[in-house]
């Protein structure tokens, strides 16, 4: 845990889940640069202040006074939020958030919004969806400021910015972080947002091949099925019976539906921390999956809320980024969470880059890995739960 100096007074920031051993902050300089230029400028946040993609809570933890919407697509940002404000004893009975109202990217936003903070995101799709949303509620009197690392905004990023709100400029860089100042247009239409994206499947997947999957902004992606998991598809076990899978990080969902349409018996569930991913799933499961079919759709924190021993086979395709720092932190995570849920010979089938090298934490973990798969690039893992 470290410590935020801000305008309004030190506050204790960690990271969700807590681990001792992270190195990483909950902020970085964008997050500071930010709150300096609110403190020095003192605007006025008497109205509805909305915090966009704050990653780890640390702009919603300082700005809790003024009652801001926090809208995030990360179930893991709410809870570093959550856990952030208890922590500086900014909870109590009668406001159990501290005064900070949380909306996933797929709730209804503000009708409102009189300052709107943007964390420029990774994904320009994401931005893009983001700011169609609240369109409708920014006014001429908004304040506009988005933040973000150098490397993290593009002409792309401003043109986004321009095209949907107004006129954008970006300010000079202080430590490899730049502000981004928009100017509302009333008499800007951008119209809606051209998000989900929807696209059919191409040969070589299987029962999958021209089907329709649906993306909302964000996920992995989006736009086209990716390579990896590809050779995935074509790599797993043929299983029948009424098994209880579990598809682990589900992205849009084609994994979980692909065994659901191979085995109407299995029950799937879809678990992922970012509500756009779910919702992508749910919906590419609801178009595809046989009638009938048994599933459940959980966003979360990798299988927190998946029983001890309940489980017969987890399929997952860990990501290894947080943001712009590369970690398997993640991954390691969703590898102890499988073995858990996983019964005695049970399955954990995992898709990686070769040079991550996965199979020596999984034999470590389950004392055994075997390559399932393999081409160029990827390897597809399996690891039985003794």
């Amino acid at each position: 845990m470290n410590r935020l100096s801000t305008q309004w007074g030190d506050i204790a920031l960690a990271r969700f889940p807590e681990d001792p051993r992270d190195p990483l902050r909950a902020w970085d300089a964008a997050d500071e640069y930010l709150l300096r230029q609110l403190g020095e400028t003192s605007p006025d946040l008497s109205g509805t202040v909305a915090v966009v993609g704050d990653r780890w809570g640390a702009l919603a933890t300082s700005l809790a006074a003024h009652g801001p919407v926090q809208i995030t697509d990360s179930f893991l940002a709410q809870e570093a939020t959550r856990a952030n404000l208890t922590r500086n004893g900014l909870t109590a009975p009668d406001a159990p958030l501290g005064g900070v109202r949380m909306l996933s990217a797929r709730d209804t936003p503000p009708e409102r919004v009189d300052v709107l903070l943007v964390r420029v995101p990774k994904s320009l799709a994401l931005l893009e969806d983001q700011l169609h949303r609240l369109a409708p509620a920014v006014h001429a009197g908004t304040l506009v400021i988005g933040t973000g690392m150098v490397s993290e905004i593009h002409t792309s990023t401003l043109r986004t910015f321009e095209r949907i709100i107004g006129p954008t400029r970006t300010s000079l860089a202080v430590r490899k972080a730049r502000l981004i100042f928009c100017t509302p247009d009333p008499a800007l239409s951008p119209g809606p947002s051209p998000w989900p994206l929807r696209y059919d499947l191409p040969d070589g997947t299987g029962a999958l091949a021209g089907r329709t999957v649906t993306n909302h902004a964000g996920i992995f992606c989006a736009d086209r099925l990716d390579i990896g998991t590809r050779l995935f598809l074509r790599s797993l076990p043929e299983r029948r019976g009424p098994d209880r899978v579990v598809d682990l990080g589900c992205g849009n969902g084609v994994v979980g539906t692909a065994v659901a349409l191979a085995n109407p018996q299995a029950s799937v569930t879809f678990v992922d921390e970012s509500f756009s991913a779910v919702a992508s799933a749910e919906a590419t499961h609801r178009e595809n999956a046989p009638s009938g079919a048994e599933a459940a759709f959980l966003v979360g924190d990798v299988l927190s809320a998946v029983a001890d021993g309940s489980t017969d086979l987890v399929l997952n395709n860990p990501p290894f980024h947080s943001h712009r720092a590369t970690t398997d932190t993640t991954a390691r995570r969703m590898f102890t969470g499988a073995r858990r849920v996983l019964r005695p010979g049970g399955e954990l089938w995992v898709i990686g880059n070769r040079h991550l090298g996965y199979h020596v934490r999984l034999r470590r973990l389950f004392g055994n890995c075997e390559v399932m798969a393999s081409d160029a690039k990827f390897v597809v893992l399996r690891a039985v739960r003794s």
